[in-house]
């Protein structure tokens, strides 16, 4: 199976797990359910979830169990991406090629879709068939790498409150490794604890992500530059009109594709201890340079 067919059986089998986890739209209160839908189901590629999917085969073949674990993390990605989206934050009114949710639904019905996402993340976590001590371990992972020290959130306050400051390194990399690095390290460890690895192919897939998280993120910046709205399927060129701290102000465009690809270089090293189980994840990884959206 070559990596295109790969993604999408991968995507359908998480889409048919969300749907499954997430009431449907006639459930009331329906317009809760709808939004909440609307932008879980919108096209996304479903990296995260797949990640963690792939770490937990690395290590295991009894995978199976992992799968509403890795939703979990789409879950919280959605919700990070309604709230992004609003006024009082980034206020885009697309995002992947559709109107975004508050422009569908409202201010208040997008706020609250992406409150029920994030606290249905960690439902989710809670009735895992698993044993306690992964349970538990699982849902510390997701609510650190989401929160505000060194998680998401920290990050996208560092983010904003960088708007109009000067670039420079040290700040650019603090919001990153929070803001976008944080919940893709956390798709890597989560499915190695699902999967019960061993403390040195945690260590491992957890390095693996931290590169892969920067990568992505050093390519997301370039993307803004350099790609169409139509191509994004997002408003192009809202870094620099925010005055956003991004890779590409501080390092400059070729400076920064390098670091990507340094980055993937550093990923796929991390993971010789695995051989041939970790082919996918090699795949993955140069996916997330090479995208163009």
């Amino acid at each position: 199976m070559n990596l295109k067919e790969y993604l999408t059986q991968q995507q359908r089998l998480v889409d048919a797990e969300l749907d499954r986890l997430v009431p449907a739209e006639t459930v009331e209160p329906a317009t809760i359910h709808r939004a909440m839908r609307y932008s879980l189901f919108a096209g996304g590629k479903r990296i995260r979830p797949i990640l963690c999917l792939e770490a937990a085969r690395t290590v295991t073949d009894a995978w199976e169990g992992v799968l509403p674990a890795a939703c979990s993390l789409e879950l919280i990605h959605t919700y990070s991406l309604i709230h992004d989206d609003l006024p009082a934050l980034d206020n885009d009114d697309y995002r992947r090629g559709k109107l975004t949710n508050h422009k569908v639904f409202g201010d208040a019905m997008a706020i609250l879709a992406g409150d029920s996402l994030l606290t249905l993340a960690f439902q989710v976590l809670a009735e895992l068939a698993a044993a306690d001590d992964r349970r538990t371990r699982l849902i510390a992972e997701l609510a650190i790498s989401s929160g505000t020290v060194g998680g998401m959130i920290g990050g996208q306050v560092a983010d904003l409150e960088g708007e109009g400051k000067a670039p420079n390194a040290e700040l650019l990399e603090s919001i990153h490794r929070a803001k976008t690095g944080a919940l893709l390290r956390a798709s890597l460890r989560m499915g190695a604890i699902a999967a019960g690895a061993s403390q040195e192919a945690y260590d491992a897939l957890s390095r693996y992500g931290e590169h892969v998280g920067l990568a992505f993120q050093i390519v997301d910046d370039i993307l803004d530059v350099e790609e169409s709205s139509e191509a994004l399927g997002k408003t192009a060129g809202k870094d620099a009109a925010q005055h956003k701290i991004t890779f590409p102000a501080v390092y400059g465009l070729e400076a920064s594709r390098q670091m990507a690809q340094v980055e993937c270089e550093r990923a796929h090293a991390v993971l010789a201890p695995f051989g041939e189980r970790a082919a996918r994840l090699h795949e993955l990884a140069d996916l997330i340079v090479h995208r163009k959206s």
